[in-house]
């Protein structure tokens, strides 16, 4: 993304918009966190989170940047098929739905989606998931990041760093005073903004444009943004698809808040909370193909939606894109660097460095990860540009691409499936995520998901019909998670 040469948004409003709601994060971190007293507090936040709550966050969270973003880039370079191939992606929060509940079932007393792996398949594919899921964590933290600063930046010319810096600060400070407690219910009130915000763009577009003209321009300039038969937004639909299975359906920002939420709330919540994503890319995506009717000269593609709201609204569509896509960014960071921290402290400092660490010394180092993600995040994103692989936030997500889409199957045969094989997990992963990184630099970016997932697919169901190794459910619930973490072994049942 390149900045425009006049920013949409004064920077003195800007400031304002960005120190009122710093500090409305902030007090209602320390507010929300007041009553967290032990490291299951901080993580988990008692785990009974209500269905609104839990809803909301799981909603709120699935919308990044690239949601309130890239949606009007795709339908203004792929058309229909855009917009509506990004909003596939909620499917992998409705997908998820079911192995929420599943999960709360067999791990009630469970904290990471790295304790389902070190029970269920033992310690080399423990370490394997490991590294797969810290490389996709840190991927996106530095992605949200690298787009607070590049937005911010295009919106208000105040410069990349100076943006970055605030926007990851907020989030590690009310992340740090509050654990999961604040990070649900900022997502909350984010979800009611990032809702009414898109929602108030896109009518005001039709109102000002109206559908008719909107119809007409295309077809008289762009009219392959119409078809259905697009081929590259064909191929982009079924590579997004898997993109985001696999994104949420390994990672620990989804399974801890399926160990949060109370009983009986995690189907309905992941199923409610992909129902509201769904339409967000599609309303979001809508307000591009006003583009020729309002004749907007377009200098960067995923700038459009901020340009499509400021021709329309002028100064209050600006502070609508700002306000949004602050919420966006915020409850995308949060999540991650929350869930993050606990992967790090349960299943680095606890499961291999200090086994008898206490409650309280989980709790004292939850705390100091969260600061250390912060920083190595802000470095990174810091030089942004200078590695190949981190150039873009496009280049980054389609590279942790084959990574997650090798866990699906790993994950969903380790729930549902008795019989499957430790070593082909394993072997699932790491070839998965090997084989779908090769396709990417040596095809492209469109097929490292789909190479990820068929090869890990491949290895998990051949592996597994050749060598079964059966398993004891109970174990999973057996598992005292409060005692210190040892190299287990998967249990065969007897």
């Amino acid at each position: 993304m390149t900045a425009l040469e006049e920013p949409i948004l004064p920077t003195s409003v800007a400031w304002g918009l960005l120190a009122a709601f710093s500090i409305l994060w902030v007090a209602l971190g320390a507010w929300l966190g007041r009553r967290n007293y032990t490291a299951a507090d901080h993580m988990l936040a008692g785990r009974n989170v209500g269905l609104a709550l839990a809803s909301a966050t799981a909603m709120a969270t699935w919308v990044t940047a690239n949601t309130t973003m890239t949606a009007p880039q795709l339908a203004l370079e792929l058309g229909v098929w855009g917009m509506l191939g990004y909003s596939l992606g909620a499917l992998g929060l409705i997908l998820f739905a079911p192995l929420a509940r599943r999960i709360r079932e067999l791990m009630p007393h469970g904290f990471t989606s790295g304790d389902f792996i070190r029970l269920r398949y033992g310690t080399f594919t423990w370490r394997v998931f490991l590294g797969v899921s810290l490389i996709y964590a840190f991927g996106w933290l530095i992605s949200m990041a690298m787009a607070g600063g590049v937005l911010i930046n295009a919106l208000a010319g105040i410069d990349y760093r100076v943006g970055m810096t605030v926007i990851l600060t907020v989030c590690v400070i009310y992340t740090l005073l509050g654990g999961l407690r604040a990070v649900i219910g900022t997502d909350f009130i984010q979800t009611v903004i990032i809702i009414g915000g898109a929602a108030f763009l896109a009518w005001m577009t039709i109102d000002r444009v109206g559908f008719e003209a909107i119809h007409f321009d295309l077809m008289e300039e762009r009219p392959e943004l119409l078809s259905l038969l697009f081929p590259a937004a064909i191929m982009f639909l079924f590579n997004n698809l898997l993109f985001g299975v696999g994104e949420i359906f390994h990672s620990n920002v989804w399974w801890s808040r399926a160990f949060a939420f109370g009983r009986n709330v995690g189907f309905r919540a992941y199923l409610l909370g992909g129902l509201l994503w769904l339409p967000i890319p599609i309303v979001a995506g809508f307000v591009a193909l006003a583009t020729p009717a309002l004749g907007i000269n377009v200098p960067a593609a995923d700038m459009v939606g901020p340009l499509v709201a400021a021709e329309v609204l002028g100064l209050t569509g600006a502070i609508v894109v700002f306000i949004v896509v602050f919420a966006a960014l915020a409850s995308s960071l949060d999540s991650l660097l929350a869930a993050t921290s606990d992967l790090v402290t349960r299943d680095i400092y606890r499961g291999h460095i200090h086994p008898q660490a206490s409650q309280e010394a989980q709790l004292r180092a939850t705390k100091v990860i969260v600061v250390l993600l912060g920083l190595l995040t802000w470095l990174a994103a810091s030089y942004r540009g200078e590695v190949p692989v981190v150039g873009s936030l496009a280049a980054l997500l389609y590279f942790t691409g084959a990574f997650v889409a090798s866990a699906i199957w790993p994950i969903v045969a380790g729930l549902y499936w008795r019989r499957a094989n430790p070593q082909a997990a394993a072997w699932a992963m790491l070839l998965g995520s090997g084989l779908g990184l090769a396709s990417y630099f040596m095809i492209g970016w469109y097929v490292a998901a789909l190479v990820g997932a068929a090869v890990s697919l491949v290895v998990m169901v051949a592996g597994t019909w050749l060598f079964p190794r059966p398993f004891d459910w109970d174990r999973l619930a057996r598992d005292d998670h409060d005692a210190p973490a040892g190299r287990d072994t998967p249990e065969v049942a007897t």
